[in-house]
């Protein structure tokens, strides 16, 4: 994570064709060692900037039931954001109790269901939630509120999450979140502390320093208005990753110490326990796609020749590229002079992957490529649009063996729920 050193995960030639004569096409591969060296790398800089802190692993990121176990087993607690996540970390070992529910839009059924496992934290987004935890038993677990701090990220407008038109969260600005002090004060639910999260994939860290120091600041207000002290601080995730060479996201120690510096600034000589909510900044560069080419077509255009490679997948097993615009290194499983091209998926529209990448001119059918850095949000957003199966995920263990994690989707598993009445 050196904004000068390219660390990320790479499949040698030889890995990458056998991996996919054993497991096929398309082919999600995590390696373990990268991730594990990735979570420990990001806990250790952050105990050294802070004596007292808590991380957890985003599982929206991926949550294949064997990553969460990893990060869990990596001293982890598990943030989900559903009750089916909730389920996965479950089925992947991790007690409730190590768990942690998000979301802004939280059923009866699904705060019945956390509670009842035991649930260890749940962030609440607003005041129709807080008024359903009010008339029940919480038992052992505690509640943060989440808050929106007005701060607009350098990022994707669809990955932006803290800016004052948001859907999550209570505002400062406008006096919400100290209403939602005072309720759970008058009602006396177990809060301790405050939450924000104001974006993904940040290059540029002042909007995650700047909401450090809103909810920081808001804590200490809070602490001379309703004489409510916070022990927990949570600044969520967010630090960015290398898509491409020359992305060059800071270094996870002085992310780490930025944050700390930010949050100290505004509470002087306090102590609450600081935590972060990591998820594709420890995921992402551990895993790799790749894909079989099926078609190489030339066609000619108003600005003269252009060249299509067409893959074996397509925005069903990586959407990102259709939602965000989202740009990934490609490299060919194959050498030889290079030409741009545009890599599209097979499926029934325009499906552009990754535009204007360099492969070299003699691809054909049959030959292989892979994409970096795509361990976080592909395998969790796959879909079965047009009715392609999901992909397998196979994890490069720390003994070298590939191992399935993910199986392939078949078809009797995506008719299974189907049914033709009568």
């Amino acid at each position: 994570m050196d904004s000068m050193l390219d660390d990320r995960f790479v499949l040698d030639d030889s890995s990458a064709v056998g991996l996919s004569e054993q497991f096929g096409t398309p082919l999600y591969v995590v390696s373990e060692a990268a991730f594990r060296s990735r979570l420990r790398r990001y806990r250790e800089a952050f105990a050294a900037a802070y004596s007292a802190t808590r991380l957890s692993y985003a599982s929206k990121a991926n949550s294949i039931l064997m990553i969460l176990r990893i990060a869990h087993e990596e001293g982890y607690d598990i943030d989900v954001a559903s009750e089916g996540e909730l389920r996965a970390a479950l089925l992947a070992g991790i007690p409730a109790s190590h768990c942690h529910l998000h979301g802004n839009a939280k059923t009866e059924r699904e705060l019945d269901f956390a509670l009842e496992q035991g649930i260890g934290e749940i962030l609440v987004d607003n005041f129709r939630e807080l008024d359903r935890l009010r008339v029940r038993n919480l038992g052992s677990t505690k509640l943060m509120l989440r808050l929106a701090p007005g701060v607009d990220p350098k990022t994707h407008q669809a990955i932006r999450t803290g800016q004052a038109d948001t859907k999550f969260g209570f505002s400062i600005a406008d006096g919400s979140a100290e209403r939602a002090v005072d309720f759970c004060l008058s009602h006396k639910l177990p809060l301790h502390g405050f939450h924000c999260h104001v974006g993904s994939q940040l290059l540029d860290p002042d909007a995650q320093r700047a909401g450090g120091a809103q909810i920081a600041a808001f804590a200490v207000a809070m602490e001379g208005k309703s004489a409510f002290t916070a022990t927990l601080l949570n600044v969520g995730g967010g630090l960015g990753v290398r898509y491409l060479p020359e992305h060059h996201p800071m270094p996870v120690e002085e992310y780490c110490q930025l944050i700390v510096d930010a949050i100290g600034g505004a509470i002087g000589d306090r102590h609450p326990t600081l935590a972060q909510e990591p998820g594709r900044s420890v995921i992402a560069e551990a895993g790799v796609t790749l894909y079989r080419v099926e078609v190489v077509k030339d066609v000619s255009t108003t600005k003269g020749p252009k060249r299509y490679v067409v893959v074996d997948g397509g925005l069903s097993d990586n959407p990102r590229s259709a939602m965000y615009e989202a740009k990934y290194e490609v490299r060919a499983i194959a050498s030889g002079e290079t030409s741009l091209a545009t890599v599209s998926g097979k499926h029934c529209e325009t499906d552009t992957l990754f535009s204007d990448v360099h492969l070299p001119t003699n691809l054909a059918e049959g030959d292989l490529i892979q994409v970096l850095c795509t361990g976080a949000y592909n395998a969790s957003m796959a879909s079965n649009y047009n009715r392609f199966p999901r992909p397998a995920c196979v994890l490069l263990g720390l003994d070298g063996q590939a191992k399935v994690i993910q199986r392939r989707e078949t078809w009797d598993q995506m008719f299974s729920s189907q049914v033709l009445p009568g």
